[in-house]
Parts: C-alpha cells; sequence; structure tokens
C-alpha cells in the first residue's frame, strides 16, 4: 500500500499543467463570405482566424468593439453565436521548387489533379517591399522575344512594366509569349489568374505545356467563380511565391492578369466590411492595395542574394480610357506602360502597341548595346511616321523625301508584326532591325515583307549560325560584323524571290 502511495505521489510532483490563454469571441453577424465577431480584443490585422467546421477567417477590419473577418471556404455553414479563436497566426502560403509545372489556388493548395504538393518553407502573403538600401539598379535584361517590345521599349530584371489596353486587344498574348521566351533563360515564371474564366486559365496551361514552358512556369488561379477573398489574395500568393526564388537568388517574373478585377474583388470586401466608399466606389486605400504589392518587385544586391523579381501586371481600359481611377493608379506606380491600341489591333497590326503612348522608364538602361545600337533611332522613325500617315491621309502632294520616310515607316511596321507564339532570339532581333533601318528592304515589296522575313530569318539560323553566335557574343555590332551582314544580306537577297 506504501509503495502505491509513493507511486501516486511522483505521478502528482510529475504532473505538468499550463494554462492555455486564448482570445475567443463569437459571430454577431455572417453574410457573403465576411463575418462581424465581438470579443476578439487582440486580434491584428491580417491575423487568421480559428472557426468552426474546421474553416479559417481573416481578419481585416479592426473596429472598437468588433472585428470584420473574411471567410475562406463555405461560410453558409457558420450562423451567429458561433466562436471565434485567434491563432497569432498571419496568412503564409507554402513555396519551394515542387510548386514548378503546377497549377494552385490563392493558399498554395493544387487544383490541377496531379496529387499534393510538397513544399520546402512557408513566406507570408503580405510582406514590406524591400528597402532602397537592399536594392540595385536595374542592369540586365529581361528578353520577351517580341520585337517590338525588345527594341523600343525594353523590359529589365527587377522592373514593374505596365501591360495596358482594352479587352481582347492581346495583353495576355504578350505575357504568354515572354514566358515561352524564359525556356532557356534560367527565370522562373509566375502567372496570376484574377477573375478570368476557368476554361481560359486552362487553355494558358495547355498552351504553356505545348511549347515546353510550364516547367518552369508557376500558375496561381482565382477564377471568377472563387469567392472575392481568394481573387484578393491571388496577386499576394504569387508575389510570395516569386519572393522566394528572388531570396534564393534567382530570377522571377511574375504576371498579374489581371489587376482591374483584383480591384473589383477588393471593392466588394470592402464594401461588405461596411468601409466608406469614395471615388467609383472603391475605398480610399486602393491605391495601396497595389502599391504594397508592387512594390516588392525589385533587383537586390549582391550582399542579399543578387535575385531579381519583375512585374508584369495587366489592366483593361474601358474604350481606351487611361484617365480613369484604376488605370492611372497603376501607371503612376510602375516603371512604364505598353499600350495596346483596339485600332491597331482591328488592322492587324499584331502586337498592337502604341509607341507614342508606351514607356519603358529603365528598360534602356538594362537594354544590350547592339541593340541600342541598332534600335536607337526606330522609335523616333516609327513615331514620325505615324503622324507624316495622318497627315497624308488628306491626299496632297508629298515630296520625294516624305515619300522614302512613308515608305521606310510601313516597313518598319510590318518588320514588327509577329505572329502569336513564336518569340525571337535577341540576336535575331539585332540583325533584323539593322536590315529595315539599313534600307535593306526598301527595294522589297511591302505585301513580301513577311515571306522575306521568315526567310532569312531562316536563313540566319542554318547558313549564318556562325554569325548569329558572333552578333551573341560580341557587345556591339562591330565593323568587321557589320560588313559580313553586308555580305550575307547581299547573297541571301541573289536567291530570293
Amino acid at each position: 500500500m506504501s509503495n502505491l502511495v509513493e507511486e501516486l505521489k511522483k505521478e502528482i510532483a510529475s504532473l505538468k499543467t499550463a494554462a492555455q490563454k486564448k482570445n475567443v469571441g463569437v459571430i454577431t453577424e455572417i453574410s457573403d463570405g465576411v463575418a462581424r465577431a465581438e470579443g476578439l480584443s487582440e486580434a491584428g490585422y491580417n491575423e487568421l482566424v480559428s472557426l468552426p467546421h474546421d474553416l479559417t477567417g481573416l481578419v481585416l477590419n479592426l473596429e472598437e468593439d468588433s472585428v470584420g473577418i473574411v471567410v475562406f471556404g463555405d461560410y453558409k455553414l457558420l450562423k451567429e453565436g458561433d466562436e471565434v479563436t485567434t491563432t497569432g497566426k498571419i496568412l503564409s502560403i507554402g513555396v519551394g521548387e515542387n510548386l514548378l509545372g503546377r497549377v494552385v489556388d490563392s493558399l498554395g493548395k493544387p487544383v490541377d489533379g496531379k496529387g499534393t504538393l510538397k513544399t520546402a518553407k512557408d513566406y507570408p502573403i503580405e510582406k514590406i517591399a524591400p528597402g532602397v538600401v537592399f536594392r540595385e539598379p536595374v542592369n540586365t535584361p529581361l528578353q520577351t522575344g517580341i520585337v517590338a517590345i525588345d527594341t523600343m521599349i525594353p523590359i529589365g530584371r527587377g522592373q514593374r512594366e505596365l501591360i495596358i489596353g482594352d479587352r481582347g486587344v492581346g495583353k495576355t498574348a504578350i505575357t504568354i509569349d515572354t514566358i515561352i521566351n524564359q525556356k532557356n533563360s534560367g527565370v522562373i515564371c509566375i502567372y496570376v489568374a484574377v477573375g478570368q474564366k476557368t476554361s481560359k486559365i486552362a487553355l494558358v496551361a495547355d498552351i504553356l505545356e505545348r511549347y515546353g514552358a510550364l516547367k518552369h512556369t508557376i500558375i496561381v488561379a482565382a477564377p471568377a467563380s472563387e469567392s472575392a477573398t481568394m481573387q484578393y489574395l491571388a496577386p499576394y500568393a504569387g508575389c510570395a511565391i516569386g519572393e522566394y526564388f528572388m531570396d534564393e537568388g534567382k530570377d522571377a517574373l511574375v504576371i498579374y492578369d489581371d489587376l482591374t478585377k483584383h480591384a473589383w474583388a477588393y471593392r466588394q470586401l470592402s464594401l461588405l466590411l461596411r468601409r466608406p466608399s469614395g471615388r467609383e466606389a472603391y475605398p480610399g486605400d486602393v491605391f495601396y492595395l497595389h502599391s504594397r504589392l508592387l512594390e516588392r518587385a525589385a533587383k537586390l544586391n549582391k550582399d542579399l542574394s543578387g535575385g531579381s523579381l519583375t512585374a508584369l501586371p495587366i489592366i483593361e481600359t474601358q474604350a481606351g480610357d487611361l484617365s480613369a481611377y484604376i488605370p492611372t493608379n497603376v501607371i503612376s506606380i510602375t516603371d512604364g506602360q505598353i499600350y495596346l491600341e483596339a485600332d491597331m489591333f482591328n488592322a492587324g497590326t499584331r502586337p498592337a502597341i502604341n509607341v507614342g503612348l508606351s514607356v519603358s522608364r529603365v528598360g534602356g538602361a538594362a537594354q544590350r548595346p547592339s541593340m541600342k545600337q541598332v534600335a536607337g533611332s526606330l522609335r523616333l522613325d516609327l513615331a514620325q511616321f505615324r503622324s507624316l500617315e495622318a497627315f497624308a491621309q488628306f491626299g496632297s502632294d508629298l515630296d520625294e523625301a516624305t515619300k522614302k520616310q512613308l515608305d521606310r515607316g510601313q516597313r518598319i511596321v510590318e518588320v514588327l508584326k509577329q505572329p502569336q507564339y513564336q518569340p525571337t532570339e535577341v540576336e535575331k532581333q539585332v540583325a533584323l532591325i539593322w536590315l529595315v533601318t539599313n534600307g535593306h528592304i526598301d527595294d522589297i515589296e511591302i505585301t513580301n515583307i513577311a515571306n522575306f522575313q521568315e526567310k532569312f530569318l531562316d536563313a540566319l539560323s542554318t547558313r549564318g549560325k556562325k554569325l548569329l553566335e558572333e552578333i551573341g557574343k560580341e557587345k556591339t555590332l562591330t565593323d568587321k560584323l557589320t560588313g559580313d551582314l553586308e555580305r550575307f544580306v547581299q547573297d541571301f537577297k541573289k536567291g530570293f524571290k
């Protein structure tokens, strides 16, 4: 008996009890995916809260006696009086190499039916952008493979370049071509689809797989069928995935398709959370919504990792109105914009880039010297051609110099036309632009330029392979290279019919 008492004393002495402090509240109101709860005195902004039925919520409103919570999952399972518990955690997403080639939702869960995912670590979805001292100037080009962009509106690694235009003018097409062009460049691509049709997202995934580009791409999907909460989170999730690769010293490219629908989703959430509405019913912090996202794109200095995150946000305009609220917001945040014009698109100019309204504020510093050498006057030539073309429509007599300028401009426009899913290597672009700016196609019929261009690039890939390699190696076009190009063009034109 005494042994039993001793055993009980030992057990009692070794027993450790720990009181767990929890901040618990109750739901007072629930509708449209948004809950209001009282009693959560210690809840923080962007903190995760635990709800019944294994649901999770995100605190987005902090008021005097209540908090506003957006619910992930089926909010209809919840009712007034249900308990809410704070977790002390902020929303994170699993990141890592295993995400490559996969389609995930805004919380990092796979939606492509290819099985579960093991991630390297968790990254917070919201994060403060790197400060100025942690960055270095953008000086490395990110080649899109689109001749009109790489020559006149160059993009550097770490830049934020807006793609803007009406619906159906080829904004997504430009980003898909850019992803395809990164096949052998080592750039990891993240495509964020916000508010798109599920069929469109599936089509993008199919195209990337067909062209061998899905293996270096991650798709974050928040289709139109998803809740406004998931659409609101998607761009931040894609950015967090890209930041992981940037912190690992790699180059990443994140595409937000598109931020107009993202702003719509945020407006919906804000109005449900009873935040005061402002211009066009958007809340007052809609500028901050996009600025805190796009500022995270950076080129880190060598002391950190030397990695970069390039952002290509897309904005949809209504009838070409660049002065609307959201377009002007995002234009002021980014380092330039590529403006696609509906009239040019309908007239058969693809990609339909309006050079006059498009600009890259840092890309020139990241452009290859040889490209800068041959394309220096291209933008000006094209802008002058556009104004002369409008003048010539009046049917007045034109002098010889003006006619020559118009002819050259028409040829430049033809050369800059490019079929979809056929990005062009930078060496070929240099040779092509050199060809047009030096008048080597002035004697080719305009209707025959596309055929001439295709056969010339084929000849460069086969007979002129050594010449192409030299253009790639040399920083600038030397006199020797220019002479070799001259001879190659003359020989090719003799055999061209």
